[in-house]
């Protein structure tokens, strides 16, 4: 809330986690503030006003830091998309690796964890192959404010991939009733775009697609192919995977090439090796340690995400998949993995998938995280539950956002 318009002068001394800068009221009150940096003197009013804490938005910069730059992006500071436009690409990566090491070291409860540098993206504009849009009231598309459910109308954005960035513009979706959110998705050497409509109607939407793409609705009511196909085919080091339209899949590819590559490096693999794949989505990881592995055992929950990843992986005969929720059958599996790999949603491990893993006593385990919050409570679990973490590599998977993708290594003690 505004409290009636007092303002106050501070200065951020530190980033955290989640797109904001921390300061001190006169009171001793921390106060969280967006899209200014440390060292700044800034004039701001609040937006929240807790007991504990507050949040604040800036009026003014009164004295900016000289490692403010100009975004490139107009929007930037009213749509909540970016977060550090205002701050050079390497010092982002600083920040990252810096956010990585405090969630390590007040959450998960380590001194000096062994957090390595930010493994930049090679292209740090343009990198996204998937987008998702919302909607204005009059129906033109945008992305929500920082900290709101308001969204802000836009004209240009620097994120996606330039053939996204060719099709979103010209969509007419202003005379479909009923339509919350627009997805695109770019295939294979970006010759081919997958368009999702999704929809809290039971009713599928009529729209006429004029573009060579294909769409999809996608609602209560289950899911309706509008044109052409309901996947697309994205092309990670030279592997076709299919993707569906309601399948999960990495944004960043060069990013992800870098994964796979970082894993190569750390992990030791023979014919004898037993992979555990644990939330393999459509089989990224699956399909590059297949070759070079005795055996691989994925499990997935996702119904999209089980029918890709047995189409991905169908090439290979030491591949296993188990459709069912990592929590639901992690303990029952009669197995000693060599290494287990973990790719969760943002919310983490759920505990029981995590006491699984445990069980399982694999010499390694591999978390790969996109909330370095969550990735510090689960370690500092799994540090109780006798596993050491050797190395955390941040890689940055979203460039001129707080997101933050990472790679940690733990081994058993």
């Amino acid at each position: 809330m505004d409290d009636g318009g007092k303002t106050y002068r501070v200065t951020p001394t530190t980033f955290t986690y989640g797109g904001e800068t921390l300061a001190r009221l006169p009171d001793g009150r921390v106060v969280f503030i967006p899209y200014v940096l440390p060292g700044e003197e800034v004039r701001i009013h609040l937006t929240e006003d807790k007991e504990r804490y507050a949040r604040g938005k800036a009026l003014e910069i009164l004295e900016p830091s000289q490692d403010r730059i100009e975004p490139r992006c107009p929007h930037f500071g009213e749509c909540g998309g970016c977060h550090y436009q205002h701050i050079p690409y390497p010092q982002q990566l600083q920040v990252k690796k810096d956010i990585l090491r405090d969630q390590w070291e007040r959450i998960g409860e380590l001194t000096d964890p062994p957090v390595r540098d930010t493994i930049p993206s090679p292209k740090p504009w343009n990198y996204r192959n998937h987008v998702q849009f919302h909607l204005t009231g009059e129906g033109a598309l945008g992305y929500k404010a920082f900290r709101s459910d308001q969204v802000i109308p836009i004209q240009e954005c620097h994120l996606p991939e330039k053939v996204l960035n060719l099709v979103w513009p010209v969509l007419d979706v202003e005379y479909i009733p009923g339509l919350d959110k627009v997805r695109l998705r770019s295939g294979e050497k970006e010759e081919d775009v997958l368009l999702v409509l999704e929809s809290s109607e039971p009713e599928p939407i009529q729209f006429q697609v004029d573009f060579p793409l294909s769409a999809v609705y996608r609602g209560p009511g289950g899911q309706v192919v509008l044109s052409g196909d309901d996947f697309t085919v994205v092309d990670v080091r030279g592997f076709p995977f299919v993707v569906s339209a309601g399948s999960f899949f990495q944004v960043n590819i060069a990013v992800a090439e870098k994964i796979i590559d970082h894993l190569f490096d750390l992990l030791t693999l023979t014919e004898e090796t037993v992979f555990l794949d644990v939330y393999c989505g459509v089989g990224l990881f699956s399909a590059f340690f297949a070759p070079n592995v005795g055996r691989v055992i994925g499990v997935e929950s996702a119904p999209s995400s089980v029918e890709d990843f047995m189409h991905n992986l169908s090439g290979f005969e030491n591949v296993e998949l188990y459709e069912a929720r990592a929590e639901d059958v992690l303990s029952h599996l009669d197995l000693h993995p060599d290494f287990i790999l973990a790719d969760p949603p943002r919310a983490g491990l759920a505990p029981e998938a995590l006491d699984g893993i445990l069980d399982l006593t694999p010499e390694l385990f591999v978390y790969v995280s996109c909330d370095p919050a969550t990735l510090a409570r689960d370690g500092k679990r799994l540090r109780r539950g006798g596993y050491e973490l050797i190395q955390s590599t941040p890689f940055d998977m979203f460039p001129h956002t707080y997101h933050i993708e990472s790679v940690s290594l733990f081994q058993k003690g």
